[in-house]
């Protein structure tokens, strides 16, 4: 991967964790990159590819609970178009029929945060997507997703200059 793409990936799962905390959730982190890169730390030959590596890259990103106590797993992905890779369509697959998360899309077109239903629906082999702020389990205030808009704008749009 890009390292320009990792790092777009990693400032979208801040934005959520940081949308999410200030919009009253409790948020946890969980994903496997942090699990994993443990793991791989501990010991070299961690296959990331065997079985039980597969399934801990299917683990979502964050336990958040509401503000009525209630909790969902919530897996992230930035994508410089809204149409999901291909590759995601198995590892959305794969993480929903283990974890059944909220995944949240977070894209550089309008609107920039999307999210699945929960669970997860498909209409002939397609997730069905619907903006964040219509997503009523999460709380999601108007005031503080158009402040995050303005982030993705600045951090994930804008082109950065030549150094």
């Amino acid at each position: 991967m890009e390292p320009e793409n990792i790092l777009k990936g990693r400032i979208a799962e801040g934005l959520v964790e940081e949308l999410l905390k200030q919009c009253g959730n409790k948020v946890y982190r969980f994903g496997y990159e942090t699990i994993l890169q443990n793991l791989t730390q501990i010991d070299k030959s961690f296959d990331r590819e065997s079985e039980i590596g597969r399934k801990i890259r299917s683990i979502p990103d964050f336990i958040v609970i509401n503000e009525q106590g209630r909790p969902f797993f919530i897996e992230v992905k930035f994508r410089t178009e809204f149409l999901p890779y291909r590759k995601d369509v198995d590892r959305f697959d794969s993480i929903e029929k283990l974890w059944n998360p909220k995944i949240i899309i977070v894209t550089v077109e309008k609107p920039y945060f999307m999210i699945s239903n929960n669970p997860p629906q498909k209409e002939e082999g397609n997730w069905n997507w619907e903006p964040l702020r219509n997503n009523q389990d999460l709380g999601i205030k108007k005031d503080v997703l158009e402040k995050f808009e303005k982030l993705v704008e600045k951090y994930c749009i804008k082109k950065p200059t030549k150094i």
